[in-house]
């Protein structure tokens, strides 16, 4: 018999408060969107920057809530259903996440690093369900009430845990492990994402390296040998009293790098795993992912589960929207290839996807087409950020660039005279000459920030050419 998610006692000695009315059964899910509110859930009304969830307690009662937490004092204004009065239902569902940390017995593996960390995650969890029931934090919930929704959803019966943290501040990471308490920690690399938060990328080192501070007695470190910053990051794992498993190109890497083919639809990847040579597919393109996917080999090891039948797995993988999904466009004459990047950029993460553009191969009379947005939160040193992508754009063999934002004035100025450029100050301005311009044959890489706006340009593209997602054949 299926165990409940958490049992009535059990949820309501974890969270505190009061109970106002009758809560009928235990809870079988959580949320806190009304939108995905399914009957059993338990609704945990947060109040965010643009929103108040207590304002949608009542339409989580009628999709069958069982139970809504609130703040003190809360007055739905109609009969609603039971609610639980707490003092802030942030802090409930963190009581309940690290609860539900208490209550279980699963290997649990932390993830966080500039780039990477979702796709990681997913492959990870992929991975690991060959060997047991696996329990992955949703989409990109990384923060500070992602983080303990992920927990608080962590079924009783689950044999790993994988959780994705991130950081824009010194000190978040830490919070979250704290909660978290991994047995192993993943690193994925260290970049300068939200660098206009921090003075140097040794700063932003450090924050990752938070990460150790939650690590259980006797825990595992897994850290990208080819970082400039591993010295550091191995400094920490072993200040921490970690074991430290490395992964990367480097020969004295416990997990290594031997050859990459890539094509359309994945990679083709060999690896020596401490002196073990394996061979799999990993189902979505770029060197950077196929790099990641021997950290996440190495992390199934610590973990103590299944390489051979995790690796086997990774075909499986797919590039989600925003994140390196591949699309193919229907144009009158045949077709063109679009890469959706669109989801978050920074210097790392930009190189990472123009490499892909160079590695895509046009059809017959088609060109490589960039489409870049704005790299938000990098400071002061912005404008060096983006001029340095004239190497990058170059070498990817790309034939125009259209480029959107402030930011991208002087990588145009660079550009120029060599490869040609279309300018707009927002992605809008640039949506109906892109539309314009794709024919047959042409690959399209769009990557920006979430706040240049860039998502919109990939919605319009599939709409108009009736996209189709491309897969590989596993």
């Amino acid at each position: 018999m299926k165990l409940p998610l958490w049992p009535k006692g059990q949820f309501l000695a974890a969270i505190g408060g009061r109970l106002a009315g009758k809560m009928d059964g235990d809870v079988t899910s959580i949320s806190i969107d009304s939108r995905t509110v399914r009957p059993g859930a338990v609704f945990f009304a947060i109040r965010g920057e643009n929103f108040d969830g207590h304002e949608f307690a009542g339409v989580a009662h009628d999709a069958g809530a069982r139970v809504a937490v609130v703040g003190m004092g809360f007055e739905p204004g109609r009969q609603i259903g039971p609610i639980v009065e707490v003092d802030d239902p942030l802090l409930a569902m963190e009581r309940l996440g690290v609860a539900a940390r208490a209550r279980s017995c699963a290997a649990i593996c932390g993830i966080t690093g500039s780039v990477g960390k979702t796709s990681t995650k997913v492959a990870l969890g992929l991975a690991l369900e060959a060997s047991g029931v696996t329990h992955a934090s949703p989409s990109s919930f990384n923060n500070h009430w992602g983080v303990p929704y992920s927990l608080a959803s962590l079924p009783q019966d689950a044999a790993f845990g994988v959780f994705e943290m991130g950081m824009n501040h010194a000190g978040e990471i830490k919070a979250l492990t704290t909660m978290v308490r991994p047995h192993v920690a993943l690193i994925t690399n260290v970049a300068p994402a939200h660098i206009g938060n921090f003075s140097s990328v040794t700063e932003i080192a450090e924050a990752k390296a938070e990460i150790f501070s939650g690590l259980e007695a006797g825990g595992m470190a897994v850290l990208p040998v080819d970082s400039p910053h591993f010295s550091l990051l191995r400094q920490r794992a072993d200040e921490a009293g970690a074991h430290i498993i490395t992964f990367g190109v480097e020969e004295d890497a416990d997990v290594v790098l031997r050859s990459v083919a890539e094509d359309a639809g994945g990679s083709r990847i060999e690896i020596d795993i401490f002196g073990r040579r394996l061979a799999y597919t990993l189902g979505a393109p770029g060197r950077h992912l196929a790099i990641n996917s021997l950290g996440v080999l190495a992390a199934v090891h610590a973990l103590g589960a299944d390489v051979g039948a995790g690796a086997a797995c990774l075909g499986a993988v797919k590039a989600a929207a925003g994140r390196g999904q591949r699309s193919v466009l229907e144009i009158a004459g045949g077709t063109a290839l679009l890469i959706d990047e669109s989801y978050n950029a920074n210097p790392v993460s930009m190189v990472a996807a123009l490499i892909m553009l160079g590695a895509a191969k046009p059809g017959k009379g088609g060109r490589r087409i960039a489409v870049l947005g704005d790299m938000l939160e990098l400071g002061d040193d912005a404008p060096r950020y983006h001029l340095d992508l004239a190497e990058p754009v170059s070498a990817s063999g790309a034939d125009m660039v259209f480029l959107s934002g402030p930011h991208m004035s002087g990588l145009a100025d660079a550009l120029r005279g060599h490869i040609e450029v279309r300018c707009g100050q927002s992605a809008a301005e640039n949506q109906a000459g892109l539309l314009a311009e794709i024919r047959a044959g042409d690959v399209i890489m769009i990557k920006g920030s979430l706040g240049s706006k860039l998502g919109p340009l990939v919605t319009s593209l599939r709409r108009r050419y009736a996209a189709s997602a491309l897969h590989t054949k596993g």
